[in-house]
């Protein structure tokens, strides 16, 4: 079964971290490990294009991830001076992306019609439905799912390289159509991940030209008072692409029942996300070890369970791990190796009762119901 992976940090890994995606995973291990690289997630990793297509991940929400420097914050994240280098620092991280366009790794999808034929290929399907026949005379050979370019939609973690509201519209053209306002601490629009408060001065005009361009508002890092200003002055599609539910793990990064129910209103989905600090209670972040939490890839169908419960049906829970978002196997589920595990969910929803239409939906269907009733609009 293919899979829609809302978040990953692919170029932030391989310029931050200056990893080469397109090496298998034990390689790039063997390659830290044998540098004396050992920082936290190094030497661990668990993502590379070759696990990608061999877990059948056929399209993904990939980042620009270039945070302003902020006091006792996550510094290997948040590192810029100015919003001008990190606005510099997330072309850059584009560029990457477009550069293995061109070498024909991945395929950049930036509207429905655009993302509907590339799922179709990977499924070996016309875009009408009907199963592709490579024998068929004076058509072209049809793409072997293996050979399909991985797809990514782009999106931006905290809105720091967005110098003002109407560079909204520059991003657009980029081919950027996904902004998450604010990450961990503050950004110059809203309150993000462990603050308190709502939107900066600029935050309402940012989303007002993101409303009227058609970008997506990713809530995920969200505070409270800033995702409740947000729905309030945003009307446009949104999403939470890694988010897990505050009723089983409590910790302000994590979703209440309400909120969940007000995304649900909104037609939203939310990604479930597979950082173990966010699957198990009071984990303690450099002191849990995860030998002793023991968490598995089925804490995280509970997350999911719990959406699709406040739902009351399967439409709205999906995947976005967030693997390798600055850890690696040292803070993911403890039966997970690399991103390709993702194909043992399938069984595991099914074990809880949910039939196939659901499980579909959960692995790829909803993301891409949500794309096609968003982009409608443009």
């Amino acid at each position: 079964m293919i899979i829609f992976d809302a978040h990953l940090d692919l170029a932030w890994n391989a310029i931050d971290w200056n990893r080469d995606l397109l090496l298998p995973v034990a390689e790039i291990r063997q390659r830290e490990r044998e540098r004396g690289l050992t920082d936290k997630g190094r030497g661990c990793n668990t993502v590379s294009f070759p696990e990608l297509r061999r877990g059948q991940v056929a399209v993904f929400i990939a980042t620009l991830l270039a945070r302003l420097y902020r006091p006792n914050l996550v510094p290997a994240i948040q590192r810029y001076n100015s919003m001008e280098a990190a606005c510099a620092a997330a072309y850059g991280q584009l560029a990457y992306y477009r550069a293995l366009e061109q070498k024909g790794l991945l395929r950049w999808i930036k509207d429905w019609p655009a993302l509907d034929a590339h799922v179709c290929g990977w499924l070996h399907k016309d875009v009408g439905g009907r199963m592709k026949d490579e024998s068929e005379e004076d058509k072209p050979a049809a793409l072997h799912p293996s050979e399909e370019p991985l797809g990514f939609i782009l999106s931006m973690e905290g809105a720091d390289p967005v110098l003002s509201p109407e560079h909204v519209e520059e991003w657009w053209r980029a081919g950027l159509r996904i902004i998450g306002p604010a990450h961990y601490g503050v950004s110059p629009y809203a309150h993000g991940t462990g603050t308190e408060g709502g939107l900066f001065p600029p935050g309402r005009p940012l989303l007002r030209q993101m409303e009227r361009l058609g970008m997506i508002l990713d809530v995920t890092h969200l505070s409270d008072e800033s995702f409740d200003e947000a729905l309030d002055a945003y009307g446009g599609p949104l999403l939470a692409s890694h988010h897990n539910c505050r009723a089983l793990v409590p910790n302000q990064r994590q979703l209440t029942d309400e909120q969940i129910k007000r995304l649900i209103q909104r037609r939203a989905v939310i990604g479930t996300a597979l950082d173990t600090w966010m699957l198990y209670p009071n984990w303690v972040r450099g002191q849990t070890r995860m030998e002793d939490a023991q968490v598995k890839l089925a804490t995280m169908v509970d997350h999911i369970d719990r959406v699709c419960q406040l739902a009351g049906n399967a439409c709205h829970a999906a995947i976005g791990t967030d693997l390798d978002g600055g850890f690696g196997r040292e803070q993911s589920p403890c039966d997970l190796d690399t991103i390709a595990d993702l194909q043992r969910l399938p069984a595991m929803l099914r074990d809880r009762g949910y039939d196939l239409e659901a499980v579909t939906g959960i692995m790829h269907g909803n993301w891409l119901r949500f794309f096609r009733e968003a982009w409608s609009r443009l």
